[in-house]
């Protein structure tokens, strides 16, 4: 019958389209990560211990180090440095899941750090989320 090849081959075209369709809309979605609108924002004061552990000053943190992992990662996927008054943000963020971290002195660790960890998470478009402040022993 000479309609049958016909008819597979818009049954194929149809298959090819839909496959295609499917490929397109699932390499848009966006995950977490650079390329958003939202940002993630926070703070970083120190506090200055004598040898008896009592704190002798606090200040604003100034040139620390603050890393971000985007998702359920487990190495950070990048990194920033607080400003003259301990603020900190990470900009143009997409939707979802995210984990700060910085390190604070440890005296009693055996690397001689200790992590601070936040979570947090960005649920719109243009968001800003604030973690607020984070005290680290220095």
């Amino acid at each position: 019958n000479v309609k049958t090849p016909i008819i597979m081959k818009k049954l194929l075209f149809v298959f090819a389209f839909f496959l295609f369709s499917t490929f397109l809309i699932s390499s848009c979605k966006k995950v977490e990560g650079e390329g958003g609108s939202s940002s993630i924002s926070g703070k970083i004061i120190a506090n200055k211990k004598n040898s008896a552990g009592v704190t002798i000053a606090t200040f604003e943190a100034t040139n620390h180090d603050v890393y971000i992992i985007y998702g359920a990662g487990a190495v950070h996927d990048d990194k920033t440095e607080t400003s003259y008054d301990g603020t900190f943000t990470f900009r143009y963020l997409e939707k979802g899941d995210y984990t700060i971290y910085t390190y604070e002195d440890c005296n009693t660790c055996a690397s001689g750090d200790n992590v601070k960890i936040i979570e947090t998470s960005i649920s719109k478009a243009k968001e800003e989320v604030n973690i607020g402040t984070i005290e680290v022993n220095d």
